[in-house]
């Protein structure tokens, strides 16, 4: 980045963090009290599986029991309408349920890029309405070994809740991050092969590489279609030489790209080296002394491959 595009930057960081305090204060003290008569309060709102939208939220008083209800998932000219179940409580409150499945590659609502607003529609005969829903308080993260999903996991793209300056929900569509997503790891005697997909870029004249400290070894893929790609690990030449252990991590290559490291990331796990354990076994490569190898995922869930002589291979070396 050139200085002059670095400091406008900076200063439009600035100026957000800034912003940030005083839109909180307008919505919080203005807005919200303003429309809470008028608009239905939110008192559920996640993003479920990194791809599905759960609401939950109470009319306003004002508001009839309808026949027909949905939600109007709309960007400037765009509007896509979704169902809703609007019914009324003992004490006669009036709730809405709705839940939205969002990405075309997930057979859901297909939005693009950018920032979407979701509205409640109503229908009772020929009269109808158009009621906001008010995100009062944004989603709050929880504990525990799982974790909200960041992404969906299927195509890897980011959906978000979040809120107009007003409290009017919308949702935040992007596009995904580029990566090498592992879909299979099958460990046998005889060797070590690693399925997986790319999502968020292309695949030009693609290669993978195995590193370690000092090595670097280039193997080809194989096309399985579906945009899966199959990796055969060169165990061969992965004999530790220098150490008696050696870790090795795998990267996807293509002409023009950035080399992108093998993981699983599009989960909801909290501890992916743990939930995702591998068992190691003893490995014959042709030609080759045995191996111990353990395919394994690191904290941050990349894929490494470690391995170790066998002690009886040590012996008779020796």
């Amino acid at each position: 980045m050139i200085p002059r595009r670095r400091h406008l930057a900076a200063a439009r960081r600035r100026l957000t963090a800034r912003a940030v305090p005083l839109r909180s204060w307008l919505m919080q003290r203005l807005f919200l009290p303003l429309r809470s008569g008028r608009a239905a309060r939110l008192l559920y709102a996640a993003v479920l599986d990194g791809q599905t939208v759960n609401l939950h939220a109470e009319l306003p008083r004002s508001a009839r029991l309808p026949e027909n209800a949905g939600l109007v998932i709309q960007r400037g000219r765009r509007r896509y309408e979704s169902p809703a179940r609007v019914y009324e409580e003992r004490d006669g409150r009036l709730l809405m349920d709705a839940t939205v499945l969002l990405g075309a590659e997930a057979g859901g609502v297909p939005l693009s890029d950018g920032r979407w607003r979701i509205a409640l529609t109503t229908r009772s005969g020929r009269r109808s309405a158009r009621i906001p829903l008010l995100l009062v308080e944004p989603p709050q993260p929880y504990g525990g070994p799982t974790m909200p999903m960041a992404v969906s996991p299927v195509s890897g793209r980011r959906h978000r809740l979040g809120r107009t300056v007003t409290g009017n929900l919308r949702v935040v569509t992007s596009r995904a991050r580029p990566s090498a997503e592992v879909v299979k790891v099958d460990l046998s005697h005889t060797g070590l092969v690693v399925d997986f997909r790319v999502v968020g870029t292309g695949a030009d004249e693609p290669w993978a590489e195995f590193t370690a400290t000092g090595r670097r070894i280039q193997q080809p893929l194989s096309d399985l279609g579906d945009g899966i790609w199959r990796v055969v690990t060169p165990l061969e030449e992965m004999t530790p030489r220098r150490r008696a252990t050696e870790h090795w991590d795998v990267a996807f290559c293509s002409a023009g790209g950035r080399p992108m490291r093998l993981g699983r990331r599009l989960h909801d796990v909290r501890n992916p080296q743990r939930v995702f354990a591998m068992s190691q076994a003893g490995v014959a490569p042709r030609g080759q002394t045995p191996l111990l190898v353990h395919p394994r995922y690191t904290p941050a869930g990349n894929f490494r491959v470690t391995c170790s002589r066998m002690p009886e291979a040590g012996r008779r070396l020796s």
